[in-house]
């Protein structure tokens, strides 16, 4: 056993030499490479599907209101709400904790995890 010992740790010995050695040596003078000049970013166009506007349900409603908007914009108001009655459990984040009004969105459920939650409120779009 204690030959084998000493066989592992020969080969961190050597490497640690080898990176002096390589440390120790000068670094060779490179030609400066002909860059290709940078390719320009163009702006991305959003999802036509994400920006169709969609209506909530009734008990969507009394959370981020009646009117029609794109779903990023029911995930942004959702999450608004969550955070101002703060809804999100304490020690297991991903987790939200539903109040009188997100109980009837999350099918009855006390708590539901944040990604079951855009499962659910997706059956309350229309």
């Amino acid at each position: 056993m204690a030959k084998k010992a000493k066989k592992a740790a020969k080969p961190a010995k050597t490497a640690k030499k080898a990176v002096k050695k390589a440390a120790a040596k000068k670094p060779a003078a490179k030609k400066a490479a002909a860059k290709k000049p940078a390719a320009k970013k163009v702006a991305r166009t959003p999802n036509a599907a994400f920006m169709r506007p969609v209506m909530p349900s009734d008990a969507l409603a009394e959370v981020i209101g009646k009117a029609g908007m794109p779903r990023t914009e029911v995930t942004k108001k959702l999450w608004a709400y969550i955070k101002k009655n703060g809804l999100q459990d304490q020690k297991n984040r991903r987790m939200i904790n539903a109040d009188a009004k997100l109980k009837p969105i999350f099918g009855g459920k006390a708590q539901v995890s944040m990604f079951d939650m855009t499962k659910l409120v997706g059956k309350h779009l229309k």
